[in-house]
C-alpha cells in the first residue's frame, strides 16, 4: 500500500495510533519480534487480544512498514527501516508539502510557533556545529 510521488519516492499509508503503538513495540525489540512480543507490550497500555495484534501487524506489512520470516509456524517480524529513519522520510514529506521544500522554513516556524525550547535549540546548535566539523 505505498504510493507514488512526483519525485517517484514512495509514499506509505499513514500510521493509525495503535498501529504506531504496534511499530514502537517492534522497534523496541531491537531485532526480530514475534506477534506474542508485541501483543504483550502493547496489551499493557490497552485491552487488545491476541488476534487483533496479529492483524495490525498483517497490515503493516501489507503498508510496508514491517516484513516477516517464518520460524516454524509463527512468523516473526522485522521493521522495514528504523524509527529515526521513518521519522526523518516523514518530516522530509511535511517539508514538501508544507515548507515549499526549505527545511529553514520549517525550523523557523518552529522556533516562531515557540515548539523548540532554548535548550532543545541549543542541543541542535551544537549537533550541527559538530557535524560541520566533522564530528559524529
Amino acid at each position: 500500500m505505498t504510493k507514488g510521488t512526483a519525485s517517484g519516492a514512495s509514499v506509505r499509508a499513514p500510521l493509525t495510533e495503535l498501529e504506531s503503538e504496534v511499530m514502537r513495540a517492534v522497534w523496541s525489540a531491537a531485532g526480530p519480534c514475534t506477534v506474542d512480543a508485541a501483543h504483550l507490550a502493547v496489551s499493557r497500555s490497552r485491552k487488545l487480544k491476541e488476534a487483533t495484534t496479529r492483524t495490525l501487524m498483517r497490515r503493516l506489512e501489507q503498508k510496508g512498514y514491517l516484513r516477516h520470516q517464518e520460524q516454524g509456524r509463527a512468523y516473526v517480524y522485522q521493521a522495514v527501516e528504523p524509527a529515526r529513519s521513518l521519522a526523518a522520510r516523514a518530516v522530509r514529506q511535511i517539508i514538501d508539502r508544507f515548507c515549499q521544500g526549505s527545511v529553514e522554513e520549517l525550523v523557523s516556524g518552529m522556533v516562531e510557533a515557540k515548539v523548540l525550547s532554548k535548550s532543545e535549540m541549543h542541543r541542535l546548535e551544537e549537533f550541527v556545529r559538530s557535524r560541520r566539523q566533522g564530528g559524529r
